[in-house]
């Protein structure tokens, strides 16, 4: 027994203290994201601690609040890009991380206690999966937001094809599209967070919500709300343009989007544009067009459903099924740093939107992401029940 009267989160943090620690606390529970030096990105590591602890605590009649937070400057960067990177060569070297992290997704979407993700530095791409789901997500004025994936030749992943397909108008393509950074005041304004809170109260917020010791939601909400502040955006945000992004997202393709984009960005007072325009330019055109498509689809799906496309879509972008220019991206924005990727094909004309249909088309049943659809079955469908992990294991997700 550790000091909290539990004898698994003693055996979790063992395990590996230092990529993510749990502490229970009462009825509440504190995960602390502790890599900091690589901003707390998700880990193959991370992704199963976080996942046994969600699923025990879900369970665990005494815990009633899960706090999240992140180590350092950072609460999470999104996935760790060198593994990927690093697992190049291998067949599939990746894959384990990627189901149990999309599988993970779901549950985080759909968790049955009160989570608060309190969110105080970079909040970036699937990082953001621990952020935006939650019941009650907290910034500051120090957070960054942004899914940046199209710039190194990847897609909009770990739900955000199914968040950002349900933002008002057509704002979810911008970002996916451009990787336009939000700030903590604009996460809020979006709908992608729920309360704004100085940095210098983060510390003294969280420590309220342990002593309050309790998971009702109206209780929590007004623990956060007397230190959040009203959300007043600068005159200049960008979430003030939106009538010019859903002229110029709403079109039926990338080049239309780009062509009505450089049409509004020769008028007057709009320079703000040419920035987003130069970081669409430098993004990798296959994965431009896997995006829009993919964010497009959301829109007519469940979460579910764009989970497991965003499954499909991950490992054959991983398998270089129809393009390699996630691994260029990596190498020329993360390795080299030479920030000059060779995009292969290098502009949007070239690309083969029937070769797009590859990367789109649905599995093999048995090796879909399996995300169980009955409450009863709620933690069943993991990787080591798949066939990924044994073909001769995999077991329909029933009761």
């Amino acid at each position: 027994m550790n000091k909290y009267g539990s004898k698994f989160c003693m055996a979790i943090v063992c395990f590996d203290v230092k990529v993510v620690t749990g502490e229970e606390l009462e009825h509440v529970r504190l995960i602390t994201l502790n890599r900091p030096k690589q901003l707390n990105a998700i880990s193959p590591e991370l992704v199963s601690l976080l996942a046994e602890y969600l699923e025990n605590w879900e369970k665990d009649a005494n815990a009633d609040l899960i706090i999240i937070k992140g180590a350092g400057r950072a609460f999470s960067a999104g996935g760790d890009l060198r593994v990927f990177y690093d697992g190049r060569k291998m067949k599939d070297s990746c894959l384990e991380v990627v189901y149990r992290y999309y599988w993970l997704c779901y549950h985080i979407n759909t968790y049955k206690k009160t989570q608060v993700s309190l969110v105080h530095g970079i909040s970036m791409g699937g990082g953001s999966a621990l952020m935006v789901p939650m019941k009650f997500s907290v910034v500051t004025e120090k957070t960054v937001f942004a899914t940046p994936e199209a710039s190194f030749g990847f897609h909009t992943d770990c739900g955000f094809s199914y968040i950002h397909s349900h933002l008002p108008g057509h704002l979810g393509e911008f970002l996916a599209l451009t990787g336009g950074r939000l700030t903590g005041k604009e996460i809020v304004a979006a709908g992608l967070a729920t309360h704004f809170v100085s940095s210098e109260k983060i510390v003294e917020l969280e420590k309220c919500l342990i002593s309050l010791n309790s998971g009702d939601e109206n209780a929590v909400r007004s623990v956060i709300e007397e230190f959040s502040s009203e959300v007043k955006l600068d005159e200049e945000s960008i979430l003030n343009k939106l009538s010019i992004i859903d002229e110029c997202f709403s079109k039926a393709s990338v080049e239309e989007i780009i062509e009505s984009f450089e049409t509004e960005a020769g008028k007057e007072g709009n320079g703000w544009i040419g920035a987003f325009l130069k970081g669409m330019k430098r993004s990798s055109p296959t994965a431009l067009k896997i995006v829009l498509r993919s964010v497009r689809e959301g829109r007519n799906q469940t979460l579910s459903e764009c989970l497991k496309r965003e499954f499909r879509l991950t490992m054959n972008i991983l398998r270089s099924t129809i393009s390699e220019d996630m691994y260029e991206g990596i190498r020329a924005l993360t390795i080299d740093k030479d920030n000059s990727p060779k995009w292969e094909p290098p502009s949007l004309d070239r690309v083969d939107d029937k070769k797009l249909d590859l990367v789109f088309q649905p599995f093999e049943k048995n090796l879909e992401l399996r995300i169980p659809e009955e409450e009863e079955c709620r933690w069943d469908g993991k990787y080591e029940n798949s066939a990924y992990a044994d073909p001769n294991r995999a077991i329909p997700i029933s009761c």
